[in-house]
């Protein structure tokens, strides 16, 4: 329990500093150092999100950022999407789990190296006489 206490501290200061899911460090960390299985990981990790995005709502509703109906509606879909998901990786190999998330990371570190090196990222100002 405390290693995966700190591994999840660890993912939420890196993904909050990169703009990432914590999912990203988290799952691979339960993996390496807990001995937990890809999928067993990955449901931990989707577990963990409930009472962070919960508090997250929440927060942002007492802001009036929050479209309730929206937010219904994305809920209600949520459910049959994760019985839907569950049913698929039972069906799939444990290997093609862990190459389909290893995939997945290689393209957000892609997005990540490109907005990097795109002019303006991170919220810089624009240089004098580009037309901002």
């Amino acid at each position: 329990m405390i290693a995966a206490a700190a591994i999840g501290m660890l993912a939420g200061v890196v993904a909050g500093m990169l703009g990432v899911g914590g999912g990203i460090i988290f799952v691979p960390g339960l993996v390496l150092f807990v001995g937990l299985t890809q999928v067993d990981a990955e449901a931990t990790s989707l577990l963990a999100i409930v009472p962070v995005a919960l508090l997250g709502a929440y927060r942002q509703h007492r802001y009036g950022n929050v479209r309730v109906r929206d937010g219904l509606l994305v809920g209600a879909l949520a459910v049959p999407a994760a019985a839907a998901g569950v049913a698929i990786v039972n069906a799939l190999p444990e290997r093609a789990i862990e190459i389909g998330f290893a995939g997945l990371q290689l393209v957000i570190a892609a997005q990540l190296v490109r907005r990097s090196l795109t002019p303006d990222a991170g919220g810089e100002p624009a240089s004098p006489g580009r037309g901002r």
